[in-house]
């Protein structure tokens, strides 16, 4: 498995919750990264997004000001931390490494995915 996610579970809204992703092949530090969610009945949607070196960010407005993404390339790990948590936020979350040096949108664009992990906010 190139990608390993971990860190989901069920928090209680207005809750925190971490999720790191490992690049256990260690290929994906000059690639941008993404974290994606996908709800029952819905797409698949870039949470956040990070370029190579950590200087560019995305955030779906739904997100903004609560959560934060960050990467490590010299622990070849990507995180993201979840703040205020609210029940539209119960999804299965996803790490991925595109295949350029920045993030997108376009899920076709990533090469590599993480397993998922399930986050379910309780209210």
């Amino acid at each position: 498995v190139q990608l390993q996610a971990s860190g989901g579970g069920l928090v209680q809204v207005g809750g925190s919750m971490r999720l790191s992703c490992r690049d256990s092949r260690r290929t994906s530090s000059n690639n941008g990264m993404g974290w994606f969610r996908q709800a029952p009945g819905n797409d698949r949607e870039l949470v956040a997004g990070i370029d190579w070196k950590g200087s560019s960010t995305y955030y779906t407005d739904s997100v903004k000001g609560r959560f934060t993404i960050s990467r490590n390339n010299a622990q070849n790990t990507l995180t993201l931390q979840m703040n205020n948590l609210r029940p539209e936020d119960t999804a299965v979350y996803y790490c991925a490494a595109a295949r350029s040096s920045t993030w997108t949108t376009d899920t076709s664009a990533y090469r590599y995915w993480g397993q998922g992990t399930l986050v379910t906010v309780s209210s």
